[in-house]
């Protein structure tokens, strides 16, 4: 599988994850739900802007492709920053941001890696 098809299938299977159950989906990020009662309304959002962004990267072909890949690292990168920002401030735990960070550095780095084998070509 193309990497790039590897990350939009992901982001979507991730964002109707956070869309349809956005509860489990928190509690499988180990974000305290009792905490925020607006973290469903907020998981839906992420969920949301998931589905749409990978459904377009599946889609995109050509010359289209690469401004979307580039949206997606772009997202991803700010997906890290605020899980970083999240541990320090203490808004989630270490294991937390472990599970927030992780996922959004790794695709980061796929993403980053497909535009560079790209742009030889």
């Amino acid at each position: 599988m193309e990497p790039v098809t590897g990350l939009a299938l992901g982001r979507m299977a991730v964002g109707i994850a956070s869309f349809a159950a956005p509860d489990a989906t928190a509690r499988l990020l180990g974000l305290d739900r009792g905490a925020r009662t607006q973290t469903a309304y907020v998981t839906r959002l992420f969920g949301a802007r998931e589905i749409a962004l990978g459904a377009l990267t599946a889609a995109a072909r050509g010359p289209a492709l690469r401004p979307l890949v580039l949206a997606g690292v772009a997202v991803d990168l700010a997906d890290a920053a605020t899980g970083i920002a999240g541990a320090r401030q203490g808004a989630v735990s270490t294991r937390s941001a472990a599970t927030l960070i992780a996922p959004a550095v790794g695709a980061v780095v796929v993403g980053l890696g497909w535009l560079r084998a790209t742009a030889r070509n």
